[in-house]
């Protein structure tokens, strides 16, 4: 069913959210890999260099992020690995994941109004429209 799974996460609750799902849909099958991809946005990048003391206490910083995810696929057994990537967040997963071409992609939405979606665009929206693997979107 689905056996390679690209949970896209980004430390919100929601993304966290997103995780649980994933853990529904990668218990239905024994032998099924989760990879957990979050994604360094570069419109932020800079700040948060400017704002770290170190390159080591800023990717600790990044992982800590992903700790609730890690845990919950830990306690239940999931089978995942962690992937860095770096640019614009929606592209980059796009790009990832139909570079690899997982069997189902789970993300998280943060539910941002009409307006601001018309005006800016949506990650999940940008990812739903240009993967091209089935995506769950997680509210």
């Amino acid at each position: 069913m689905y056996n390679s799974i690209l949970l896209a996460v980004d430390g919100s609750d929601h993304s966290i959210r997103a995780a649980r799902e994933a853990i529904k849909v990668a218990s239905l099958t024994p032998d099924s890999k989760v990879i957990v991809v979050y994604v360094v946005d570069h419109n932020k990048a800079k700040d948060e260099v400017l704002q770290s003391p170190s390159i080591t206490e800023l990717d600790a910083a990044r992982r800590k992020r992903l700790q609730p995810v890690e845990e919950a696929l830990a306690e239940h057994n999931i089978d995942y690995a962690v992937k860095m990537l770096h640019g614009t967040p929606g592209p980059a997963i796009v790009e990832f994941a139909n570079e690899v071409g997982f069997d189902i992609l789970v993300i998280g939405s943060r539910g941002i109004n009409a307006l601001q979606e018309m005006v800016l665009g949506s990650v999940s929206h940008k990812v739903v429209k240009r993967a091209e693997c089935p995506v769950l979107i997680v509210k």
